[in-house]
């Protein structure tokens, strides 16, 4: 089940999501066109990345919630430039994941590096963070400015991080939680934050929602760790395993690791280090390891939600929850 799907966008404020997502699309594609031919058949490509566009529907759902609005009418250009502006920042950070991760599929369909190599791919993602400055730009206003480019910097700054970090075998959960706080938490933080924001939220429930985005982000990023090791790529649309094949030690493989003792540990070891999945899977069919990471992406999902308590009742603020709740159960 993925996040946004057939059951969110039919309930009472589901259409006024779908016209906007519409709008945002719009936007999205008139700002990226060029006059170049091969510039539009990337960006035509880049297009499949999109998914379901979580991130927008956070900015739009997020601007409401504040008010506890269900009216078109308090959303504008504005709503929609921003929703398009993240979308094309998480685009970028897919496309250089790819490149980063040597991943060949990308929701189903080939990825920009495994196509048309990895400087294509570089100049493609650089491409939409530009882009997306721009479009940024046009709007004017210095505090949305400012927290796209904070929330760049930090979208960075994890991803650095989590590189020399790779086949270090001896990270532990701080330094883990830290790097998908950055990479993922940061960006879903900063939609419900601008998102916020435009909706003329005090400061107060800008706060909250940015907090909210922040934890929902890090639980959905520990999913997406759990479904790496345990999901197919016929269902989650993208190649499954990596994080072992480059030596990402994600939250389900720390704590299977400090469960065992001196001995086990040296062979689990030599599991990670030969990328030996078979062997991988015998020490998690005898571990808590899994079990322990989903009660802490709970835990934190509920932490999230609690968050939300001070805004007013509304469809908007339902569906925020609705949505926290579907990041531990989703399948891609």
């Amino acid at each position: 089940m993925s996040l946004i799907d057939t059951d969110i966008l039919n309930r009472p404020i589901g259409h006024l999501l779908i016209d906007q997502l519409d709008a945002v699309c719009k936007v999205f594609e008139r700002h990226l066109e060029s006059d170049d031919d091969g510039v539009n058949d990337l960006c035509s490509h880049i297009e499949r990345y999109r998914g379901k566009m979580l991130r927008p529907s956070l900015v739009i759902l997020s601007s409401l919630a504040v008010s506890g609005s269900d009216s078109s009418d308090d959303l504008n250009e504005r709503h929609q430039i921003v929703a398009a502006v993240v979308e094309m920042i998480h685009m970028a950070t897919l496309v250089h994941d790819d490149i980063l991760d040597e991943s060949e599929v990308r929701r189903g369909g080939a990825t920009i590096n495994s196509l048309n190599g990895n400087e294509v791919a570089v100049m493609l993602g650089d491409y939409l963070i530009s882009k997306a400055f721009h479009l940024c730009s046009t709007m004017g206003d210095p505090s949305i400015n400012l927290a796209l480019g904070e929330v760049t910097n930090t979208l960075c700054e994890g991803e650095v991080i989590q590189l020399q970090k790779r086949h270090d075998l001896d990270i532990d959960e701080s330094v883990y939680l830290d790097v998908v706080g950055r990479k993922t938490g940061s960006l879903i933080g900063a939609c419900c934050h601008m998102g916020a924001v435009l909706g003329n939220g005090n400061e107060e429930h800008c706060s909250a929602l940015k907090m909210f985005g922040e934890e929902m982000g890090i639980a959905f990023q520990i999913t997406d760790d759990v479904l790496d090791l345990f999901g197919e790529t016929a269902v989650t649309g993208k190649t499954v395993g990596r994080d072992l094949d480059l030596g990402k030690m994600t939250l389900p493989l720390i704590r299977l690791r400090n469960s065992l003792d001196s001995i086990d540990r040296e062979q689990f070891d030599l599991v990670v280090h030969s990328r030996d999945r078979e062997g991988l899977q015998k020490f998690l069919d005898t571990s808590s390891a899994l079990d322990s990471t989903m009660q802490t992406a709970r835990d934190i999902v509920v932490r999230a939600k609690s968050r939300l308590s001070i805004l007013p009742e509304g469809p908007a603020l339902e569906l925020l929850l609705d949505l926290s709740d579907r990041v531990l159960i989703r399948h891609a």
